[in-house]
């Protein structure tokens, strides 16, 4: 079981969350188990402040240093894990994708820390977290919103808990690709229709259109990603394929 813990100033923002959908059935089948901890506990001063000015001079507050490296200490006696993976939650951090989620599903224990105010004391950087993620390339009010983001991208990827194990392995990103569109019924919506390949019952056509159909849909809306994977021989041949209705 996977254990993880949020170190916040605002434990209250993760009952919703972690109390609905996959990551609440996530903890029923005993997958993973969420500890959402409010470091100012771990504050040694009589006001419980975690934040003070910055030496040097400048706008805004900086968490100090002692209350997170405490509260990491006091989760690491207490878990199984001795080498749990430390997550700061910061625009500086490495920009967050699938394969991030991927490697990070296969651990025993995360620890996520969420700050607020202008940063943090760079000693927790450099002695306390092992690593920095963004979900983005902007700035939220604290990293409880980036922290939810990838607790719920890791969880679905932890065995068992979608029920079907290829509901993630062709996710976008999950292969390089977007994903390719999917139908339901009726198969004919007020004219809107199905393609016929899907209703064909070919399962060998049906996987050549979808994997056509992820080729295109990456080509047209983040081709990018497409420098970034090694294609097979049959995709580079379809992806001439789909090329070709665009020339």
């Amino acid at each position: 079981m996977m254990q993880i813990d949020i170190l916040t100033l605002f434990p209250e923002m993760f009952s919703g969350v972690f109390g609905h959908s996959i990551l609440q059935k996530a903890a029923e089948k005993s997958a993973v188990q969420y500890n959402v901890v409010n470091f100012r506990d771990y504050a040694d001063n009589k006001h419980s402040t975690v934040d003070d000015y910055p030496y040097g001079g400048g706008a805004g507050m900086v968490l100090k240093p002692q209350p997170i490296f405490d509260a990491v200490a006091s989760l690491r006696e207490q878990a199984a894990s001795k080498n749990p993976r430390v997550i700061l939650l910061c625009p500086q951090g490495e920009r967050y994708e699938q394969r991030k989620a991927e490697e990070l599903a296969k651990e025993e224990h995360l620890i996520f820390i969420c700050g607020h105010y202008e940063g943090y004391d760079e000693r927790i950087r450099e002695h306390v977290v092992t690593d920095e993620i963004s979900i983005g390339d902007y700035v939220l009010t604290g990293g409880e919103l980036g922290a939810m983001v990838v607790v719920d991208s890791v969880v679905r990827l932890l065995p068992e808990v979608l029920g079907n194990e290829e509901s993630h392995q062709k996710d976008s990103f999950s292969t390089g690709l977007l994903e390719h569109p999917h139908y339901t019924r009726p198969a004919d919506f007020r004219g809107l229709k199905v393609p016929d390949v899907l209703l064909s019952g070919n399962h060998k056509l049906i996987e050549e259109w979808r994997n056509k159909e992820a080729l295109r849909r990456t080509l047209l809306r983040r081709p990018d990603l497409l420098d970034k994977i090694a294609l097979t021989d049959e995709q580079e041949k379809w992806l001439k394929e789909v090329k070709k209705d665009y020339e």
